[in-house]
């Protein structure tokens, strides 16, 4: 069984390749989309068995077609883009976590900081506390900053 690309390059402007489904062409939809035009570009046709694509039935609206399956997928794209712009913006507003591990909360910050001014170590702070030493590093430099 010959491979895409091997069966694509033994191609020629006029000939017809026949799939048996447009999912065949490609595993995401851009490749799918890319792979259709790259056929178009050279001249070829091509024909799912599940009669859904038939670009030498269609002459020359076959261009069109390949080209609002292109629109329909960056229109999908822009999309997803702006959803995901606005969902960044809603975790920041309403403050739930955007990833990573949660803050500590300010009030065992807060006692982070007074046991070291009160000359604890670190590692009695960690007993005390139940936090790993680098969180604890972490809040004695922030607070000195």
């Amino acid at each position: 069984m010959l491979a895409y690309e091997d069966a694509v390059e033994s191609l020629r402007e006029g000939d017809e390749l026949v799939i048996f489904r447009l999912d065949r062409l490609g595993r995401t939809q851009a490749e799918v989309v890319s792979n259709l035009q790259e056929l178009q570009a050279r001249g070829v046709h091509l024909k799912t068995l599940d009669g859904l694509v038939d670009t030498k039935a269609l002459g020359e609206y076959g261009h069109t077609l390949i080209n609002l399956l292109k629109e329909v997928l960056d229109l999908e794209r822009s999309i997803m883009a702006e959803k995901n712009i606005e969902r960044q913006k809603k975790r920041k507003t309403t403050g739930v976590n955007l990833g990573g591990r949660p803050r500590i909360n300010s009030e065992k910050e807060n006692l982070v900081v007074r046991l070291r001014e009160e000359g604890s170590s670190y590692r009695s702070i960690r007993s005390q506390t139940g936090l790993s030493l680098s969180t604890i590093r972490r809040i004695i430099l922030d607070n000195q900053a």
